[in-house]
């Protein structure tokens, strides 16, 4: 999952990723550097610290929580003079540099902010990010309804002699902040721009309100629950605590018990909700789009809703008569095991899948877990950067102050031939007060500076994995192993997409992109021949998601309740009956992030499974084929129309058809066969 604001915004705005300190360039390996493995071994209770001081990421200001104020007073100062300077510069490439440079002002505080504010323990930390990330995004606000800027990059597009001499790069940077603009309600009057950003600062509170809600527990007393299951839960005084579902849990009765309580509606929770969709219903109507969806999609693969539609529609046809079968031999199972209730309810179907996939190739994970080591993982993947793109891990020193925590590891990431190419910070392991998701985060943005150098990018990926114990390291189930893979390929991206310009940077590109080469890497993981049969859900689960979104930010007003259109999609698209007072909508935190593109977990990982079948499966450690996926597919970022990009590794341009054959095919292949050949 891919972390940040994902609106569309001008140079001056978009929320994504950058930080202060920079520089880049070839660079030898350093002394500092150890193996990967290593760094995630049992024996290695923390990182390694030098002698030196310094604040979070390296940044001197944020030695104490008091220095967002001044790291956001700076960024504003430097955001006033740029603008001054955007507006009386010349048509011309500067415009565009100048543009990015206001990006990054901005960007390089509020998404360093927009990590800390959930992830720092310390809660003066994580209260002084979340009114730093309010303040700056008020502004960013403003600047999307600036006239006088936006008209200085009105003159450049519409000087051709100029905009002809520009590279593509540079060209496709211009198109897309006047895109950005224009989403954002530039052509309206004073007054309704003023109502744009008062409505997008609304938004902005409801989603953090929201994504603090979805991640509250529910607690009951405890003596409501038999007394036999209370230990699988977090006890609190009279009171037990429900923090999620306990999907995997082998008994029906905590599972239920999980699900009906964790999903009890809350209030407040439905409130902000139904409030953050109709604003930003309200939002869209106003810059001149039918619905959200209309407006989010702009710019994607898919484009419009109706395609969107399109797709998840035949998807969920032609998976229909799979799933029934499913369906029937979960039911036996749960028949064998409870003969006294054997119907297939919500709460079931994760646990069941499990089983079923289990019972079909005779595995069991806890047979094979122990292989799977963290440090192990890291090693794995460290091989297979290296063949594929002659790419090594390295994990460095850290300066005291640097880490939030002392668990974390910071990773050099090293090209055979070009040097230090950036960092990844591995925020790994479990803590109290952590968010249960897994998630990439941009600190910084990569970008070509004015002195030449290269700005290299920093980011973040944060699981919540065990710890290690004195007798074992921490060890990933075959879930764990395809996440941490998944949010590795989000990181080299970032790395790899070494863009002139922040603004489309590593993963700043459409949603529907951004997840191929996350997913892609999950094929890799699953080249192990069994951890793909333990984690594929898209069959019923995310078809049934993802249409959901489309509804809820489709026409309004919404002419049932969200609960009711909860209940309607689920059982036709997701085939199990709805459970009276639950409200599973008020837990989808994607809603925030991924409003009206949950479906692009669907269609890139049809993009993925092509280029995986094309391209990888005969030889997953094909240099050749590294580099061109590295050329065509990471090298652009956001700098390049995302279908291009895919037709240039497939060399074919992919039709609706095509994403559905390409997933239902993935349901289809001989397992016993592809297993034998990886031997």
């Amino acid at each position: 999952m891919l972390s940040g604001c994902r609106r569309a915004l001008p140079a001056a705005l978009r929320l994504a990723v950058r930080g202060w300190a920079g520089g880049g360039g070839r660079r030898r390996v350093s002394t500092s550097w150890s193996p990967v493995g290593a760094a995630f071994d049992a024996k290695q209770q923390r990182s390694r610290l030098t002698g030196q001081s310094t604040g979070l990421f390296g940044v001197p200001e944020l030695s104490s929580p008091e220095g967002f104020q001044e790291a956001q007073e700076k960024a504003l100062q430097e955001t006033e003079q740029l603008v001054q300077k955007a507006c009386t510069t010349p048509p011309g490439p500067q415009i565009v540099m100048i543009f990015d440079q206001l990006s990054d002002a901005l960007c390089r505080v509020a998404d360093l902010a927009d990590f800390v504010k959930i992830a720092h323990p310390d809660f003066a930390f994580r209260e002084a990010a979340e009114e730093t990330c309010r303040n700056i995004g008020t502004m960013v606000e403003k600047l999307n309804t600036n006239i006088e800027l936006c008209q200085s990059l009105k003159q450049l597009l519409a000087n051709k002699e100029v905009m002809d001499s520009l590279d593509p790069e540079t060209r496709q940077v211009a198109e897309l902040f006047m895109f950005d603009f224009e989403i954002s309600g530039i052509h309206l009057d004073e007054e309704k721009r003023k109502r744009a950003v008062d409505l997008n600062v609304k938004i902005l509170d409801l989603c953090n309100q929201f994504l603090i809600g979805a991640h509250l527990p529910n607690k009951i007393d405890k003596q409501i629950l038999p007394e036999h299951i209370r230990y699988n839960f977090a006890v609190e005084g009279n009171y037990i605590q429900i923090t999620g579902l306990h999907a995997d849990c082998s008994d029906d009765l905590v599972r239920e018990a999980a699900y009906k309580i964790f999903l009890y509606p809350n209030a407040e929770q439905l409130r902000c909700l139904e409030e953050l969709l109709t604003s930003r219903n309200h939002l869209a109507q106003l810059v001149g789009y039918n619905t959200f969806a209309h407006r989010a999609l702009q710019g994607t693969m898919a484009r419009t809703p109706e395609k969107v539609m399109q797709f998840l529609e035949t998807l969920s046809d032609r998976l229909f008569q799979r799933t029934l079968k499913d369906f029937e031999m979960m039911e036996g199972m749960k028949m064998k095991l409870n003969p006294q209730n054997s119907k297939l309810m919500p709460w079931d179907h994760p646990y069941y899948s499990g089983v079923l996939r289990a019972e079909r190739y005779n595995i069991e994970p806890s047979l094979y877990c122990p292989f799977f080591s963290l440090g192990a993982c890291m090693e794995g993947l460290n091989f297979l950067f290296n063949q594929l793109l002659g790419i090594s891990l390295y994990a460095e020193q850290t300066e005291k102050g640097e880490l939030w925590c002392e668990d974390v590891r910071k990773l050099a990431v090293v090209h055979e031939n070009e040097g230090l190419l950036g960092y990844i910070y591995c925020d790994f392991y479990q803590r109290a007060d952590k968010p249960h998701q897994d998630c990439h985060f941009t600190i910084r943005g990569g970008r070509l500076r004015k002195d030449g150098e290269y700005q290299l990018p920093v980011v973040v990926l944060m699981l919540s994995l065990p710890h290690s114990t004195r007798s074992s390291p921490t060890l990933l189930t075959p879930g764990m192993m395809e996440n941490l893979f998944h949010e590795m390929g989000h990181a080299m991206h970032s790395m790899l997409g070494r863009t002139r310009y922040q603004h489309v940077t590593g993963t700043r590109c459409p949603t529907d992109f951004a997840e191929v080469p996350s997913i892609l890497m999950e094929y890799f993981a699953s080249d192990y021949r069994v951890v793909n049969q333990f984690a594929r859900h898209f069959q019923t689960g995310q078809v049934f998601y993802a249409v959901l979104d489309q509804l809820y930010h489709g026409e309004h007003p919404l002419k049932r309740s969200t609960t009711e259109i909860l209940k309607e999609t689920q059982e036709k698209f997701y085939g199990l009956p709805y459970v009276p007072n639950t409200a599973w909508q008020l837990r989808f935190s994607h809603l925030v992030g991924y409003g009206a593109k949950y479906y692009s977990y669907l269609m890139s990982r049809a993009i993925a499974s092509m280029v995986w079948k094309q391209c990888f499966v005969q030889n997953p450690f094909d240099r050749a084929m590294g580099e061109r996926y590295r050329r065509e597919m990471l090298a652009h970022g956001g700098g390049k129309e995302p279908m291009l990009m895919v037709q240039g590794m497939l060399q074919k341009s992919p039709s609706v058809e095509d994403f559905v054959n390409a997933l239902v095919s993935d349901l289809d292949q001989d397992f016993e066969t592809f297993f034998m050949d990886s031997e």
